[in-house]
């Protein structure tokens, strides 16, 4: 498996030879000794400081298949470098878009989705009360909308009903943390500490799908939950409402209470609330000791890594999108 590199100081990124040379500076601007990250082996690179660089240098990165996601001061998601498609393919465009103009077809994988993300979150919720957390009000309440996914005859409706899932689970997140409120979702900017985290935690998600969706035939623009749009890949949106309560929300209960992230790691102001680099270096090792873990995977007999586990379940999207499976059946956790 390839790794991810983060650069969180602001500084000068260049080709050495055959590996990267970063130079970071620090708070007065003032050179650092260099590090040297090998190019053989990295997936993508994450940059969330200015970044001097060149078109040699992007040249380079594309050569060897190296992504790069930006992020800005207060930790939105701005843009990603992907290299040159390599495995794009005009049949698998054609019939991706033919999936989406079908209602029945988009319908399908839109309710595959959203599914994928409920069973997902219940599995949290389950796990939690097993462990003395009073949830059953907000696992009746989800089950009971999940119900009415197989109903739903559209898109904005079945739309409707997942933000009705989603609001009843982050209504059991004051239940679940030991320190911390969330009191309800707010976004751009989040409002206090568990927003921070869900918010940063949701844009990483969402460049790991993005990544994962590279490495197939699927065309990252064309979605069939959210809405497809200008200037952003919304497929990446649709396939991360699975993964989600897997990998961001299962980090975020543990670092809370286990005291790993505590307040010191958020930086509050006018602007809202956000991890600074001591939280989000403490978030991002956490998150990526998740992607490579394994588990046993029941139809492949095999151990696989979480991370390769979204690559998968793009491999089953395009299988139904293609005519090889009847079906799109969302990964759901078990354990």
């Amino acid at each position: 498996m390839k790794d991810t590199y983060y650069l969180f100081n602001p500084g000068r990124l260049e080709r050495q030879d055959n590996t990267l040379r970063f130079t970071p500076k620090d708070e007065q601007g003032s050179e650092q000794p260099p590090k040297f990250i090998p190019i053989e082996g990295l997936e993508n690179l994450y940059v969330f400081g200015s970044l001097d660089a060149n078109s040699a240098l992007y040249n380079f990165l594309g050569k060897h298949r190296v992504a790069v996601h930006f992020f800005d001061f207060y930790e939105h998601y701005t843009g990603s470098f992907q290299p040159k498609e390599y495995l794009l393919a005009g049949k698998m465009q054609v019939e991706q878009t033919r999936t989406y103009l079908s209602l029945k077809r988009r319908l399908h994988l839109a309710q595959g989705f959203v599914e994928g993300a409920a069973a997902n979150m219940l599995r949290n919720l389950k796990y939690y009360a097993g462990r003395g957390r009073d949830l059953s009000a907000q696992i009746e309440a989800i089950d009971q909308v999940r119900a009415g996914f197989s109903k739903a005859n559209d898109i904005p409706a079945l739309m409707g009903l997942e933000g009705n899932c989603r609001h009843t689970y982050y209504q059991a997140y004051d239940l679940i943390l030991n320190e911390f409120e969330m009191g309800g979702r707010m976004k751009q900017p989040p409002g206090n500490e568990v927003n921070a985290l869900i918010s940063f935690g949701n844009m990483v998600c969402y460049t790991q799908v993005l990544d994962a969706i590279y490495h197939t035939q699927l065309n990252p623009t064309i979605s069939f939950l959210h809405e497809p749009g200008a200037r952003r890949y919304s497929l990446a949106l649709d396939i991360a409402e699975v993964f989600k309560p897997i990998l961001v929300d299962r980090c975020i209960f543990s670092l809370v209470n286990k005291r790993e992230i505590q307040a010191k790691h958020f930086d509050n102001s006018a602007n809202g609330c956000f991890l600074n680099k001591a939280g989000k270096q403490i978030f991002l090792k956490a998150l990526d000791e998740r992607l490579t873990e394994t588990i046993q995977h029941r139809t492949l007999g095999k151990k696989v890594s979480y991370k390769y586990l979204i690559r998968l379940e793009c491999y089953k999207i395009t299988k139904y999108i293609l005519g090889i499976e009847p079906e799109y059946k969302p990964f759901k956790i078990w354990w």
